[in-house]
């Protein structure tokens, strides 16, 4: 994990957008999202009819963006990032659809879940078989390294779920474990995917370095502003319910922070409800009352500030112009989404 600084240099006061980095990648991801389409077909109707209930179901495809620009800030020529970017999204719809079952989530982009539609088993399955593409895909491309950073990425997502079912409803997890768990469950793949962008182009070393720190850094932010929306969001803002984090008993970072400033009965409160599920009308508004009261939103969100500026620290050891711009605008479009 990137060490961060106790303090965060402030990020651009300038509304920032995507935008940049979507039309610096657009012609690749046209090509990605190509074949998406293609290999999320089968002669199995129930698998392209699931797939492409969450492809379409929209998501910024940040991920596959960073392989993308990163493979065109080294001056790539050839078409394996594009084949890669695909994978990379593979993994991540995968992890969706296993994820909303883990969960027992009921939306997802602010449209039902799939396991709502076909069921969990067909959810399970079907992630699966995005796998399995993904891992195909990979193997086309012809780069040993690139497919052992991806495979290695996959592994680490598992285990971080694994880890985020031990801390689940358990309040005795710490702020270090849970940077432990959201650094595996998610940082992992956005680090995966702008790190094969450089061993794709054949560069190594301390850019290769940087281009995986940056992504290790972003999906971090990406993580902790996500945590921050669940209480002090909108449906809107997640794609899903506000406050299913809560329901779902998930302890997070501002529930850590709560519970680390919270008095004894505060922390009864967080027992009944997170560990014993025992959640009763209005206990998520109070829930909320308690984070404000000891400023643990807040304080999430300074500790993703840290890690946006982490992140905009690797991208000056980048090649400079238009993409590295596009990828900093990224980061404070990360961070502003509770601004």
């Amino acid at each position: 994990m990137a060490a961060v600084a106790a303090s965060a240099p402030e990020l651009k006061k300038a509304k920032p957008a995507i935008q940049p980095l979507v039309d610096l990648t657009a012609g690749g991801m046209g090509q990605v999202n190509d074949l998406i389409l293609s290999k999320a077909g089968s002669n199995v109707e129930l698998i392209p009819e699931i797939a492409k209930h969450l492809i379409d179901s929209g998501g910024k495809r940040l991920r596959p963006m960073l392989t993308l620009a990163m493979a065109d800030m080294f001056g790539y020529r050839g078409t394996g990032h594009v084949i890669l970017a695909a994978s990379v999204e593979f993994m991540h719809t995968a992890t969706l659809l296993h994820d909303d079952v883990v969960d027992e989530s009921d939306m997802r982009r602010g449209k039902l879940a799939a396991r709502k539609l076909w069921g969990n088993q067909a959810s399970v399955l079907v992630g699966d078989y995005l796998l399995g593409q993904a891992f195909k895909m990979m193997v086309d491309v012809g780069s040993l390294e690139a497919l052992r950073i991806l495979a290695e990425a996959s592994a680490i997502i598992a285990e971080g779920e694994v880890m985020q079912l031990g801390a689940a409803k358990d309040i005795s997890t710490n702020e270090a474990q849970y940077l432990k768990v959201i650094e595996a469950k998610t940082a992992a793949l956005f680090a995966a995917a702008a790190e094969v962008g450089p061993v794709i182009a054949g560069v190594g070393g301390a850019q290769r370095a940087a281009a995986r720190r940056y992504g290790m850094d972003l999906g971090l932010a990406f993580q902790l502003v996500d945590d921050a929306l669940d209480y002090g969001g909108s449906s809107a803002d997640l794609g899903k319910q506000v406050g299913d984090d809560f329901r779902e008993g998930k302890i997070t970072l501002p529930v850590v922070v709560s519970l680390e400033r919270g008095t004894d009965s505060e922390r009864a409160f967080w027992k009944r409800c997170l560990e014993e599920g025992d959640i009763r009308d209005g206990d998520l508004e109070e829930a909320i009352a308690l984070m404000r009261r000891h400023g643990a939103i807040e304080e999430t969100i300074v500790r993703a500030r840290q890690y946006g500026a982490s992140a905009m620290a690797a991208l000056d050891e980048l090649p400079q112009g238009p993409l590295t711009d596009s990828l900093r605008e990224a980061v404070e479009f990360c961070i502003a989404r509770v601004s």
